[in-house]
């Protein structure tokens, strides 16, 4: 099995936010820069699956040369190996972010994509599916539950309203987002 984890670097919720000269822009050396919460589980659930099938977690971030701690941190939690594409444009549509990881990530042939729901900045949540899309594989969103079946299936939990859940199988590539709260994140 082998599974691709996207992770990306966000502020943190207590960074100081202190203004450039120009009053337009944040001094980013004042910022505390971190792993996006909800791609942590995702990376916990990929580890999981890792260990359960003895598989390969290789985790992927889109950013500046900053967001190569991220695959740092992964790295000591337990995935294999990282993929750092390299990216000082701000505010990149998602469309332009999920063509980029793609071609990337495409020759890879992953089984498994995942990435959190959403980004804890810009909160796009489209990420997971478009990359579904350019790679025509399977896709769920808000995925509460991983089971692999076989070479050719998972089935998944997903969250839906009220308090409510379905389980759904997919076929395999999939790429799967994945809900904060799935599971604990381990510590490096």
């Amino acid at each position: 099995m082998k599974i691709c984890v996207l992770i990306k670097q966000v502020c943190s919720e207590d960074s100081s936010l202190v203004l450039n000269d120009d009053k337009l822009s944040l001094k980013s050396d004042a910022l505390n820069l971190i792993t996006n919460e909800p791609d942590a589980y995702a990376l916990e659930e990929a580890l999981q699956l890792k260990e359960k099938t003895d598989g390969e977690v290789v985790v992927c971030t889109f950013g500046p040369e900053s967001s190569k701690q991220v695959i740092k941190d992964a790295l000591a939690k337990g995935a294999d190996k990282g993929i750092f594409i390299l990216n000082e444009t701000k505010n990149n549509s998602p469309i332009e972010i999920a063509k980029s990881i793609t071609e990337k990530i495409k020759e890879e042939n992953f089984d498994l994509i995942f990435s959190g729901l959403q980004s804890n900045d810009s909160g796009f949540s489209q990420i997971g599916l478009l990359i579904a899309e350019y790679l025509n594989t399977s896709h769920a969103s808000l995925v509460m539950g991983t089971e692999i079946l076989n070479e050719k299936s998972i089935k998944v939990k997903l969250e839906l309203e009220n308090g409510w859940f379905q389980w759904s199988e997919l076929d395999l590539p999939a790429s799967l987002t994945i809900q904060s709260g799935i599971n604990s994140p381990r510590y490096a």
